[in-house]
């Protein structure tokens, strides 16, 4: 079976391309994804069938032999900076925290800089 790395996938349109060990351009339709797999990141190895389609090559059953990097982790902050962040979130949470013991909620512009931090810290902890 052919290999190859993924050269984009939208999972919107359902579709994306491979470009094969040997320098080909192969289509890549949903349906030839692993049972479960919706999606896909640029640089994933796969192995695939391949066949003669109306357009060109298309994929057919494919399988994931190496997901491609992220994105994500290779631009997050460093861990040192991270502490800092962390740290500065904790005393935002503390403070917040002592205000709802005493039945008020935090006000609107600081509630949303916490949630915001928040989502930020999660998805660089997360990558």
């Amino acid at each position: 079976m052919p290999t190859g790395k993924v050269k984009f996938y939208d999972s919107k349109k359902g579709f994306g391309f491979l470009h094969t060990d040997d320098g080909q351009e192969v289509h890549l339709p949903s349906s030839a994804l692993p049972s479960g797999v919706t999606e896909v990141r640029a640089g994933t190895r796969m192995e695939f069938g391949v066949a003669e389609g109306r357009r060109g090559l298309q994929a057919l059953s494919a399988r994931i032999i190496d997901s491609g990097p992220s994105v994500v982790r290779a631009t997050r902050r460093k861990p040192e900076d991270m502490a800092v962040v962390m740290e500065d979130l904790i005393k935002w949470l503390d403070s917040a925290s002592n205000g709802l013991r005493k039945g008020k909620y935090p006000p609107r512009a600081q509630a949303e800089k916490i949630a915001l931090a928040l989502r930020k810290v999660a998805d660089d902890l997360d990558a």
